[in-house]
């Protein structure tokens, strides 16, 4: 049972366990035998709770959510990939392409599980075995690139750098025993633009494991986001794009805040 974390302290990484008493150095392997070891100063710069090998992404999979874009229900799930640049911490900067320029940047709250060991055919009742723990996401979204320049595919408006903030720690699975009863909301500059539940997913945690286990091995450390509840920003009339200067926080019950500000790319 424990909440981990990594840190950035004076230029080198630390993974943390928080002890009830304080950070303490995670000692050992985090996805094997470990234990809390010395003390440490929490730093102002938080990183993402993991390093993943991949980044696995379910779209469609909140019912209202597919009712707001106007979809039909999906048999099976909607998958798409982030590729592992996206990630970014707790208080590090979400940024607006500038290069690459988008008009429609986009927030998505997202419950995210981490996987804990090596798997392949996970069986849905066993699905919960093979989890570490989870956080909180944001999919960040550039609606135009997604959408209209993407040449029918999502990965370019998904994938730029930090398009996938992640924490501000990770929950291990012990402490969340049922990950589809947890309130989870976005907040936009402090206004609340998405709540709902994830019991409003149509595949639920142990279902999206056995579905992408299904002849793919799943390394330790890998991501699955599970998809976002309604109120997105291209849902909305007129549509809420992402500006320089807002700030986006996404709040998963039992996990915790994880907040970035948006600023323009520095070219």
């Amino acid at each position: 049972m424990a909440r981990i974390a990594r840190f950035e302290i004076a230029g080198n990484i630390h993974t943390a366990i928080d002890t009830g008493e304080g950070w303490h150095q995670l000692e050992g392997d985090l996805f094997g035998q470990h234990s809390a070891g010395s003390p440490i100063e929490v730093p102002d710069k938080r990183l993402s709770p993991i390093e993943p090998p991949a980044i696995f992404c379910v779209g469609l999979n909140y019912r209202a959510h597919a009712v707001e874009v106007g979809a039909d229900l999906p048999e099976r799930p909607v998958l798409f990939m982030k590729t592992v640049n996206t990630i970014t911490g707790h208080g590090q900067n979400i940024e607006i392409p500038g290069q690459a320029t988008s008009e429609k940047m986009d927030y998505e709250c997202e419950l995210a599980i981490i996987i804990g060991k090596r798997c392949k055919n996970v069986s849905a009742e066993s699905a919960l075995e093979y989890v570490l723990g989870y956080t909180c996401a944001n999919d960040v979204s550039a609606r135009d690139w997604q959408m209209e320049w993407g040449g029918s595919q999502w990965c370019r408006g998904k994938s730029f750098d930090t398009f996938c903030p992640l924490g501000p720690e990770l929950i291990t699975a012990d402490e969340l025993s049922s990950p589809n009863e947890l309130e989870i909301s976005t907040f936009v500059n402090g206004e609340k633009l998405q709540h709902s539940n994830t019991s409003d997913m149509i595949f639920d945690v142990p279902t999206l494991i056995e579905f992408l286990s299904a002849s793919t091995t799943l390394l330790p450390g890998t991501v699955i986001l599970t998809g976002t509840p309604s109120g997105v920003g291209v849902g909305r009339k007129p549509p809420i794009w992402l500006k320089s200067g807002d700030s986006v926080t996404i709040e998963i019950e039992k996990i915790g805040a994880l907040t970035n500000p948006v600023v323009d790319e520095p070219l």
